[in-house]
């Protein structure tokens, strides 16, 4: 399915997220409640295939009868277009297999808390009468919370179905699968129980606990093979957690805990001090099956001849010529023996020759080519059975992997070969990751054996760190180890480092804005001492620093140096005249005049006259008062002594005072 095609008119699909052997799972939008979901499509090849859409259809029906905080939810199900869908909860996470290998080693009471919601889950299939067949750790999602979740009931069965509706067929994965499912027979709660023991192991251990050339090989040892121990693995592992493993995957359902309950209670107080010194776990059914010792007198009463009871013995005595007879017919019956042993070795090595000639031992057949395995084959009188291929990651293309029977098997001449021949390594369909955060799909493609490159580029569309493009097609399949993709990833929007405007004139700042998408504020403006009328004092981003199209900006522009509005200084002492013009940094020229009317050392008039403006370093003028102009009538010595002494001349004589001076005359 392509992203943005609609499902069931309403799920519209975003991008994959995996396959199955059964169905493809795929990140949808529902379009009306708005949320993502997962949706899950069974495969075209099998669309048409009666059986499983009847599995497809089961597991539908199987997770809509459960409700329960650790089991995916199930929504909707329906066909659209001949393809079966069902419509499921998104959980935004990784799978348990994942889980494991990113963060193993895993302590022990995060195992315990993660496998409390996994049996709690299982238990709640089980009180609903449903048994799940198929636990694993990739059935298990786990969120970015840490919460757990089961999913895929595809070949889940009601207690009161036939589990298995084929002789002989065995339905679950083969690294999890139970004895009786392995044998092919039905499962029962227990099998569930088993499931869990080995997913247990894998928590502890990073891996599972049987490994085979193929399924056959695992089933059987799952059937046959003693359950390693995960304290030979890491003896820090309490022997009473490691009970939990042994009991729970008891190769006799009876020597299983009896429900998941029983075993979560025992797995939740493994931990426990009480527990420490607690012996190995011992299934019961091992005593009816133990090494009996028998007492060798019994070995030899059941073994020995009854001696013929010999008649009674005659009282006469034998003769010279009786002892010779006897011996004569002891040296024939030794000379029989020995003609009847001759001829039984004889018949026998002839007889072994013979099967000998009959029989021929499987060669040598791994990593010989195809062609040569077939004609070592022949050439050894055996005949060429079922020829399968196969992925595989370390055998070339070609070349045979493993042989059934196995190397230097005996044979009789004309019996089948098998050979499994590798097909080259396993191809993955890429995928489509656009859209996606690249953190997160590096990771996931490293993790897979991809080489991961990154190459940025603006975008003002696309989120920073989000994928744009690769330079593999979606739909290519690939072997991983030996592929190197390079993503498109979008640095977000252009970033534009900023000018420095001061001292500017607006027209440039302007020019630039427009050129970069920059918004523009109505220009502020300031006096300045040290900037020009007009030009570009501050601005809201500082220079140097980074702007994206579509920020706002703003410039304040000088309106030269400050503006003073002149006072009215008419009637004011010149003493405060001096002080406004000092506090105004203006310089202050005085005059002094006669007057009758105006206060002696108060301003008469000035200029500029109030209401003028004037800027900081400019004059003002000013007419001061000198008192009043003498009178007619003679004065005193002493009255001329004192007015010359306190008033300027009165012949109006200018005397400029800066701001800055002191006035000595008051």
């Amino acid at each position: 399915m392509m992203p943005n095609q609609l499902v069931g008119g309403r799920y519209q699909i975003v991008r994959a997220l995996g396959e199955g052997g059964m169905a493809n799972v795929y990140l949808a939008h529902d379009l009306i409640l708005d949320r993502d979901v997962s949706l899950k499509t069974l495969r075209l090849d099998l669309a048409t295939d009666d059986n499983t859409i009847r599995r497809f259809q089961r597991e539908a029906m199987a997770a809509t009868e459960l409700v329960h905080p650790n089991i995916v939810s199930m929504y909707d199900f329906g066909e659209d277009q001949g393809i079966q869908y069902l419509v499921m909860e998104y959980v935004d996470g990784m799978d348990l297999k994942t889980y494991i290998q990113t963060n193993f080693p895993i302590s022990h009471q995060r195992v315990i808390d993660m496998m409390e919601q996994v049996l709690s889950a299982v238990s709640a299939a089980h009180a609903g009468g449903i048994i799940h067949r198929d636990l694993k750790p990739q059935n298990i999602l786990i969120d970015k919370q840490g919460n757990a979740k089961i999913s895929d009931f595809g070949i889940a069965t009601s207690r009161s179905e036939k589990a298995m509706t084929q002789t002989n067929t065995i339905l679950g994965s083969v690294h999890y699968l139970s004895p009786e499912q392995a044998r092919g027979g039905m499962a029962t709660d227990k099998s569930d129980v088993y499931s869990l023991g080995i997913i247990l192991y894998e928590m502890l251990t990073g891996r599972v606990p049987f490994e085979g050339e193929n399924a056959v090989a695992v089933a059987l040892k799952h059937s046959q093979d003693e359950m390693p121990s995960v304290r030979a693995y890491d003896s820090r592992i309490p022997q009473a957690m490691e009970n939990v493993v042994l009991k729970a995957t008891a190769k006799d359902p009876a020597d299983r805990y009896n429900s998941v309950d029983e075993m979560g209670d025992d797995l939740r107080t493994s931990l426990l001090p009480t527990r420490a010194d607690e012996p190995v776990f011992v299934p019961t059914s091992q005593n009816d099956t133990a090494t009996k010792i028998i007492p060798v007198g019994d070995i030899q009463d059941a073994t020995s001849i009854p001696k013929p009871i010999s008649p009674i013995e005659s009282a006469e005595p034998k003769t010279v010529d009786d002892v010779m007879q006897d011996k004569k017919k002891s040296h024939k019956g030794l000379w029989i023996f020995s003609i009847i042993l001759v001829i039984l070795l004889a018949g026998g090595l002839t007889s072994y020759f013979v099967i000998k000639g009959m029989n021929a031992s499987v060669p040598n057949l791994v990593g010989k080519t195809q062609e040569n395995a077939v004609a070592l084959i022949q050439d050894n009188g055996l005949k060429v059975g079922t020829i399968t291929k196969t992925t595989s990651q370390t055998v070339e293309s070609g070349r045979v992997i493993s042989s059934d029977p196995k190397f230097n098997s005996e044979l009789k001449k004309g019996a089948t070969v098998n050979i499994l021949v590798s097909a080259g390594r396993k191809l993955l369909r890429f995928g489509d990751y656009s859209n996606e955060k690249y953190s997160s799909v590096a990771s996931t493609l490293k993790k897979k054996g991809f080489k991961v490159k990154e190459k940025q580029q603006d975008s003002d569309s696309v989120p920073e760190g989000v994928i744009l493009s690769q330079d593999v097609n979606a739909e290519k399949r690939v072997d991983p180890e030996r592929t190197t993709v390079t993503f498109t990833v979008s640095s977000g929007p252009k970033k534009i480092t900023v000018p420095d405007f001061k001292g500017k004139t607006t027209a440039d700042f302007y020019n630039w804005a427009n050129e970069n998408n920059i918004k523009i504020l109505q220009p502020d403006s300031e006096s300045s001492e040290s900037v020009a009328e007009g030009k570009i004092i501050k601005q809201s981003i500082t220079a140097g620093k980074t702007a994206i199209a579509g920020d706002t900006m703003q410039v304040t522009t000088s309106t030269g140096p400050k503006k003073i509005p002149v006072t009215s200084l008419k009637g004011m002492s010149l003493t405060n005249a001096k002080k406004w013009a000092k506090n105004n940094k203006l310089t202050l020229i005085v005059k002094y005049e006669k007057s009758e009317d105006v206060a002696k050392n108060h301003v008469i008039d000035q200029s500029p006259v109030s209401g003028h403006q004037v800027i900081q370093g400019d004059s003002v003028s000013v007419i001061v008062s000198s008192g009043a102009p003498k009178k007619e009538e003679p004065a005193s010595s002493n009255d001329d002594e004192d007015s010359s002494s306190s008033t300027p001349a009165a012949d109006s004589t200018s005397v400029t005072e800066s701001s800055q001076t002191k006035d000595g005359n008051e």
